[in-house]
């Protein structure tokens, strides 16, 4: 079998992805220090920027998936890079020109999440269509390897821009990487499955078909209520990490930087191992054991004293949640039925990430009475309570992955 590295499809989809996603893990760090250093933002308007940025979830979460199923993927993942780089190219223009401001940079993560959802969903329901589903496995560790390779690079090289180059020019990186995106997608041309006009029903239908399929299926539902739970915590965290590092830890924008990236080299390590891991553990109980993983890190962080400690409980966070994310979307992906790729990835968007607005605006609102630790120990909590719907469902003993003939094969 061809690897996928000789694979040109495959090999420049997974390089315009790391591309942008380097670009985007700059302006984790530099969109909520632009926030905080030039316009003087509260701990709960950084919060309310991170929450922003996943609203279009809530608004457009469920007609994404029909919507794409409609069109060529390819042309949404072209269409989502080009909003996303003229959206960011508005802040540094806005700052060159004196009219930064708030809500024009709440406008912008809108639009930046707007781009996100419409292009992760047809992103998920191409990727089929471009491998082998032999090499499915394989195809999304090597995006989660490129996920976590930026999420090592981008906040360090954040910090340090934003450092001696300031926060704009940061986000000005990142609008370039989705132009590069945008470039190498030209050349990406797949199997691209559109559902002919003729088996269309209204949009209302296939709307609830899609949530049907993935709120009846026995491996998919519990999974998608273990990833909103899950969300719903690290939305928290993720919206404050920055404010708690500066504010409770005392440290700066280039140990942050450094702090983020040692974090984040757990997800690269997850990564890489989570191949072997699938060779000797079934899917279900790996699923759990990353589960309980990135539990104890989340633990971890409110009892932080330092960068050391910090970038420790991030480091096991991340590695829990890539290892977690790389098994989890390869059983979804081989249970679903081609033509419901779209709606399926669609619905569980809906699910997992409708909670990260709400969770990052209560993690703000809390901040006040419980301090940010406190919003930490919460967010543990809410953690630890994630691992029990796939715990008290079949997908504990799920002993290999299902297909889409055979959605709930799960071991007696």
């Amino acid at each position: 079998m061809t690897s996928l590295w000789r694979q040109g499809n495959f090999r420049n989809l997974w390089l315009a992805q790391t591309l942008s996603l380097v670009g985007t893990q700059v302006t984790v760090l530099a969109f909520p220090l632009v926030a905080l250093l030039l316009l003087d933002a509260s701990a709960l308007e950084v919060s309310l920027l991170y929450a922003i940025e996943f609203v279009p979830v809530l608004l457009l979460g469920l007609p994404a998936g029909a919507l794409v199923e409609r069109l060529s993927k390819r042309l949404v993942l072209l269409v989502s890079d080009a909003a996303r780089a003229v959206a960011l190219l508005l802040v540094p223009v806005a700052w060159v020109w004196d009219f930064l401001s708030l809500p024009l940079v709440f406008a912008v993560a809108f639009v930046v999440g707007l781009g996100t959802l419409f292009f992760d969903v047809a992103q998920g329901s191409y990727l089929p269509g471009l491998v082998d589903e032999r090499q499915l496995a394989d195809a999304n560790a090597k995006i989660e390897v490129s996920r976590s390779a930026s999420q090592l690079a981008g906040p360090t090289a954040g910090g340090v821009l934003v450092q001696f180059l300031t926060a704009p020019v940061a986000v000005l990186l990142d609008a370039v990487s989705y132009v590069v995106s945008f470039v190498l997608l030209l050349f990406v041309k797949g199997r691209d499955v559109v559902t002919p006009p003729e088996e269309r029903q209204g949009l209302r239908q296939e709307i609830g078909e899609g949530l049907r399929f993935v709120l009846s299926h026995r491996l998919l539902r519990p999974l998608a209520w273990c990833d909103a739970l899950a969300n719903l915590a690290f939305a928290a965290v993720l919206a404050l990490q920055v404010v708690y590092a500066a504010d409770d830890l005392k440290l700066g924008a280039t140990a942050i930087g450094v702090v983020l990236a040692v974090g984040n080299a757990g997800g690269l390590v997850g990564a890489l191992v989570c191949g072997k891991l699938g060779e000797r553990f079934p899917p279900g109980p790996l699923l759990l054991g990353s589960i309980a993983l990135f539990t104890i890190g989340a633990a971890i962080l409110p009892l932080s004293t330092g960068a050391v400690s910090f970038g420790v409980g991030l480091f096991v966070v991340y590695l829990g949640v890539v290892v977690y994310n790389v098994v989890g979307t390869t059983l979804r992906q081989l249970a679903t039925p081609e033509r419901l790729l779209g709606r399926m990835n669609a619905t569980l968007r809906f699910i997992e990430w409708g909670t990260l607005p709400l969770g990052a605006a209560v993690g703000g609102l809390l901040v006040a009475p419980l301090g940010l630790r406190g919003v930490l120990w919460l967010a543990a909590g809410v953690c630890a309570l994630s691992i029990l719907p796939p715990l008290l469902s079949p997908v504990r003993a799920l002993m290999e992955n299902p297909s889409a003939d055979e959605p709930e094969a799960v071991a007696s």
